[in-house]
């Protein structure tokens, strides 16, 4: 499985896939729907299955000395991979606008969301539709990648209309600020665990259905 995750990151995977991560500094842009950035980064992901499918790298995978399954695995760690750095980037800046940039004016007078624990929660609900969307959707032929990565597309600008206009709603403001940690720390646990549970599942639903291709 090493060899196999070293083929996915330096082998497989397109340049784009880690340049897309530079998009998670989108946390920084004030009046701007933010939440897009972690749709970008999924679309750097996609460039890598885009490079992977007319190069047959699924064909030469699955005829290396090793279990079928295991190539699956291999590319959802990648992605997961992209995925939690990108998580780990925007939480960075998240604590820096949360902070050190907390009263600055484009900030303080921003109508749009702001970057918070919250809006994290909301990147890994991004994360989680790709990862059962596109990817699970993918190894239905392990060929055809268009049809699964519209509906994410739809899903996820959905996703970002809805966590956009929840913090106006009478009650949920603090959706969209720095008060109230507690509550949004559980939110962004919560969220993490549907992250998690959504790609085990994916996962395996992925393996079952790339174990009866006929490749």
């Amino acid at each position: 499985m090493k060899s196999l995750l070293t083929k996915e990151m330096k082998l497989a995977a397109s340049p784009l896939s880690y340049l897309f991560l530079a998009f998670a500094a989108m946390t920084l842009i004030p009046g701007y729907p933010i939440l897009v950035g972690a749709f970008f980064v999924c679309l750097g992901i996609f460039q890598s299955f885009q490079a992977c499918r007319e190069s047959n790298d699924i064909l030469y995978t699955v005829l290396l000395p090793m279990e079928k399954a295991n190539a699956v695995r291999a590319k959802y760690i990648f992605v997961c991979f992209i995925e939690l750095t990108a998580l780990a980037l925007a939480a960075i800046l998240t604590a820096v606008r949360m902070t050190l940039l907390r009263d600055a004016a484009p900030y303080a007078s921003n109508p749009m969301m702001n970057a918070n624990l919250v809006y994290l929660g909301y990147i890994a609900l991004i994360y989680a539709e790709f990862n059962v969307l596109f990817l699970s959707g993918f190894f239905r032929t392990a060929y055809k990648f268009a049809k699964p990565f519209v509906s994410f597309i739809i899903v996820s600008m959905l996703t970002v209309g809805v966590c956009e206009a929840l913090h106006h709603f009478p009650g949920l403001t603090f959706l969209n600020g720095c008060e109230r940690l507690p509550a949004q720390t559980a939110i962004l646990l919560c969220c993490l665990a549907v992250y998690a549970l959504a790609t085990a599942l994916s996962c395996r639903r992925a393996i079952c259905r790339f174990e009866i291709i006929d490749l």
